[in-house]
């Protein structure tokens, strides 16, 4: 597979499909192109444009560095970027939804921004839960304790005990708990875990935020929020569908907002 070099010389796994304007997909917590999303994503849309999947950086075919900064994944996206021919439409899910943002509003790179479900807090009050959940997936990352630590992050995201349990009887476990560091990642990514109104209100390109109407309140909401703190954004609830939304129910949508060309 290709790579790109990002800005701090971290080796970025990408590939690419279809035929078209570009656009990159960004993965969520514990996914990346092996073991996610993205790649049905990407077939679904290949028909209209070039497709870019990625491996953010700790997993996957892309490499790391001894510390990490939420700044460093913004130029791993933008080195993709470049590579797709400098601008591109970028979709992002879940934290890989809050990275994106954060890129759009950095530079003129992200032409247009569709988002599903970023995991903000909606609400202004102190995110005590939050903060809990960072000192825990700390404490244990330290520790060395990866599976406890992607166990914490399923039960946050709230997968039963039992489910869990159960998971980490399978050889698939292993899997997990080596990209287990990239949970602090996304946890960064997510800032104070607030809605980031003062970036969101940086975005100057079209964006779209997507919900699942299946998804609970906690989803909903800020996603809500979000587009609410977007200039000109539309929000939109994809009728049926969870946080694991299905690519024949999105690429549809996708296809519709992105349009014909990545500088319209």
């Amino acid at each position: 597979m290709p790579q790109v070099t990002s800005a701090d010389g971290t080796a970025i796994g990408y590939e690419r499909t279809g035929a078209g304007p570009a656009v990159v997909l960004v993965d969520g917590a514990m996914c990346h192109r092996a073991g996610g999303p993205m790649r049905p994503l990407a077939a679904a849309l290949s028909a209209h444009f070039t497709v870019h999947t990625y491996d953010r950086r700790g997993r996957g075919e892309s490499g790391d560095a001894p510390t990490y900064a939420v700044a460093r994944e913004v130029e791993d996206l933008r080195a993709v970027i470049a590579a797709a021919g400098g601008q591109a439409y970028v979709y992002g899910i879940s934290s890989g939804a809050a990275l994106a943002l954060t890129a759009a509003a950095a530079g003129p790179a992200v032409t247009r921004l569709a988002l599903f479900e970023p995991p903000f807090v909606a609400e202004v009050e102190d995110d005590v839960a939050g903060k809990e959940y960072t000192r825990q997936l700390h404490e244990l990352l330290a520790a060395g304790r990866r599976g406890d630590a992607v166990a914490l992050f399923m039960a946050r995201v709230g997968i039963p005990a039992p489910v869990v349990a159960g998971m980490r009887s399978q050889p698939t476990w292993a899997a997990f708990e080596a990209i287990a560091p990239t949970l602090a990642y996304d946890d960064a990514v997510l800032g104070d875990g607030h809605v980031p109104r003062d970036r969101a209100a940086a975005v100057t390109v079209p964006t779209l935020v997507l919900a699942g109407g299946a998804s609970p309140a906690r989803l909903q909401r800020p996603a809500e929020a979000t587009a609410a703190a977007l200039p000109g954004a539309t929000y939109r609830v994809l009728d049926g569908q969870t946080h694991d939304v299905s690519p024949e129910a999105l690429a549809p949508v996708l296809v519709d907002f992105f349009g014909p060309s990545p500088s319209a």
